[in-house]
C-alpha cells in the first residue's frame, strides 16, 4: 500500500498538510518534524511518498533523500531559490507558497511515477503451472546432463534471456526437445 509520509521542521505544518491530504481523501499519512523518524518508517513501510521541506530537524531534504528506501518518491516543498539548487532529477519540486491544487496535482504526479517504479521493480508472479513447467524443464535437465538445481535454473533463464522468452516458455521449449 502506497503511503504518504509529511516531515517539515515545525510539526504544526505537517499537521496542517496531513489535515489537508486527509480532506483530498488522502488516509495513510504519517508527520514527523525530523528526518531520522522518516527514515525509520519509510523502511517498514512498502512504497511512498515523503513530502518534507528543506530543512528538517536533523538533516536537509537532499541527505534524507539519499538515505530513502528505493520504493520511495520524494516531493520538496521550498521556496524558489531553494528550488533552483535542487539538482536531483527524482525529487518533485514544489514552490512556496504552497498553493492546494498544486499541492494536490504534484502529489497525484508523484503517486503515479512511484506506482510506475513499483510495477517495474515487482518481478511478475508465476502461475502453478508456469512454475511446475519449470520444475519439470529444471528435473530433466538434472537428470539428463547432471546439473545442480541452480545450475539448471541459470541455464533456462541464460537461454530465456538470449530468445527473449518468458522462464516457462523456454521451460516448455525444453520439455518439447526432451
Amino acid at each position: 500500500m502506497l503511503s504518504i509520509i509529511v516531515a517539515f521542521p515545525k510539526i504544526e505544518d505537517a499537521l496542517k498538510i496531513k489535515k489537508l491530504l486527509n480532506k483530498n481523501g488522502y488516509e495513510t499519512v504519517y508527520t514527523f518534524n525530523n528526518a531520522t523518524q522518516v527514515i525509520e518508517l519509510a523502511n517498514s513501510l512498502e512504497s511512498g511518498v515523503v513530502l518534507c521541506g528543506y530543512k528538517l530537524a536533523d538533516m536537509v531534504y537532499v541527505e534524507l533523500y539519499g538515505y530513502l528506501p528505493k520504493n520511495f518518491t520524494m516531493m520538496l516543498v521550498a521556496s524558489p531559490a531553494i528550488l533552483d539548487r535542487c539538482f536531483e532529477s527524482d525529487i518533485i519540486c514544489v514552490a512556496m507558497p504552497l498553493k492546494l491544487n498544486v499541492l494536490i496535482s504534484s502529489l497525484e504526479n508523484a503517486i503515479a511515477i512511484q506506482r510506475r517504479k513499483y510495477k517495474k521493480n515487482k518481478p511478475k508472479e508465476r502461475t502453478a503451472e508456469q512454475q511446475k513447467v519449470i520444475d519439470e524443464a529444471k528435473a530433466l535437465l538434472m537428470s539428463e546432463h547432471n546439473m545442480s538445481e541452480n545450475d539448471a535454473h541459470r541455464y533456462i533463464q541464460k537461454i530465456s534471456m538470449d530468445s527473449g522468452n518468458s522462464l516457462s516458455e523456454t521451460a516448455e521449449m525444453i520439455l518439447l526437445l526432451k
